[in-house]
């Protein structure tokens, strides 16, 4: 698992940055990496004077740290520099290091509060603490890293909170079994006796407490969570009955009823469960009409197809998202050329260069860090850069609009096809039990 937590740096940025860039702490400083920041510290600067609002903070600190022996190194790395990527869009520069010191591995990651791009101030605030940690929770599950979720499992021992992923917590269970209670409940009163017939025992007073059958002791509702106390509940229950239904058309994958365990052992479920496969199998047979596919080979070229789509939006998306970020660097070291170019160029006629270079020791600096990264690559002044990275902007907007729709379409034809798999199942199973006997 991985947890993150960021906080402001207001003196001495450049202690901070050599803290976290120490070698001793990134295997030789191989761990080490910086968005348009090899002079970090006289970069932030110089990006923070041109900001019109003086803000207090020089950086920020952002934090992520991994499970002991879930991750290696180098993974970790790559996981802090996509955390950084996209939590900060290119827009913020920042210097980023993997510390292996300590039984857990951890990401630094030291960013301007200041934007070179438009010398705006970040928004580090709730909401995009909560981005955050999404991010970096999304991360990990695609390498396969665990996930905590936050404040949902603050006072949970290791145990409680091991079961609930695995399903097992008794208390996730009656948080569930409330939840459907509160779904199809028309009022209070037809809400305890759902939750009577699903094997619980309520006592009212002043708090709601709930009894699974062959459990010994009660367990408020208030303990788990803010939206189970009783107020809570009939409050649910009131919006819920109060807003007006909208019918459901989306596609759901049928019930393995000969396989699902609760099927077996509750003959209403199974009569349930039936009607429910059967409303299912109507909207699939109905996608399939609509979309004019009439065979499974049509179904799984259809399928096919916008996966692909998918795909390839997907990579249109990654290969502008790394145009907007070269282009934004290139705006970022043509500014600070152009602005300090004359300040190089009286260096190179002073008399005395030393002095000189002592006077002005910043500014050559980065206009000789500039003027390394433009180096066969300036083919356009700042103001056509602009407009270029405000066209990426733009696309990048129109492909995103792109991505979700197919998303959604891939994952309903992956429902469509497993559904169709399903019937086409039961259909060989019941001309096998048509099949007379010899």
């Amino acid at each position: 698992m991985a947890y993150t937590k960021n906080h402001t740096i207001n003196a001495t940025l450049k202690k901070a940055i050599d803290y976290i860039c120490n070698p001793e702490k990134t295997d030789g400083a191989l761990l080490i990496h910086s968005y348009g920041s090899e002079t970090a510290d006289m970069e932030f600067d110089w990006t923070r004077e041109k900001s019109t609002s003086p803000t207090p903070h020089l950086a920020r600190h952002l934090i992520q740290a991994f499970s002991p022996g879930e991750t290696t190194p180098e993974q970790a790395h790559e996981i802090g520099k996509r955390l950084a990527d996209e939590v900060l869009g290119g827009k913020f520069e920042y210097v980023l290091t993997t510390h292996i010191d300590r039984s857990h591995i951890h990401n630094h990651i030291i960013f301007n509060d200041v934007s070179f791009v438009d010398y705006k101030h970040s928004h580090v605030n709730r909401r995009w603490n909560n981005q955050t940690r999404r991010i970096s929770d999304n991360l990990c599950r695609e390498y396969g890293l665990s996930v905590i979720p936050p404040n949902e499992n603050k006072g949970k021992s290791y145990v409680e909170y091991s079961a609930e992923k695995k399903g097992t917590s008794w208390k996730a269970q009656l948080k569930a079994d409330i939840d459907k209670a509160i779904s199809r409940s028309t009022d209070f009163e037809d809400f305890l006796l759902r939750m009577e017939i699903a094997d619980y025992e309520v006592k009212r007073g002043k708090y709601i407490s709930f009894r699974a059958k062959g459990k010994e002791r009660f367990t408020r509702g208030k303990t788990l969570g803010s939206r189970y106390t009783e107020e809570s509940i009939r409050d649910r229950i009131e919006r819920r009955t109060r807003a007006p239904r909208k019918e459901n058309r989306r596609i759901n994958l049928l019930i393995d009823i000969q396989n699902n365990i609760k099927a077996q052992e509750s003959k209403g479920y199974e009569h349930w469960a039936k009607l429910y496969n059967l409303k299912q199998a109507s909207r699939t047979l109905n996608f399939l009409t609509d979309h004019n596919i009439s065979t499974y080979e049509e179904l799984e070229q259809a399928a096919g197809k916008i996966h692909a789509d998918f795909a390839a939006v997907s990579e249109q998306i990654k290969g502008t998202e790394q145009q907007m970020s070269d282009t934004t660097l290139l705006m970022k070291h043509t500014a600070i050329y152009d602005e300090l170019k004359p300040v190089y160029s009286k260096y190179r006629k002073a008399k005395d260069k030393a002095t000189f270079a002592k006077r002005h020791r910043r500014e050559l600096t980065l206009f000789e860090s500039a003027a390394k990264k433009l180096k066969g690559r300036r083919t356009q002044p700042f103001d056509e850069l602009r407009q270029a990275a405000d066209g990426l902007a733009q696309q990048k907007k129109e492909l995103y609009g792109e991505y979700k729709k197919l998303k959604q379409q891939a994952a309903e034809m992956d429902v469509i096809r497993r559904n169709v798999e399903q019937l086409l199942n039961l259909s060989k199973e019941n001309e096998k039990d048509r099949e007379p006997e010899l």
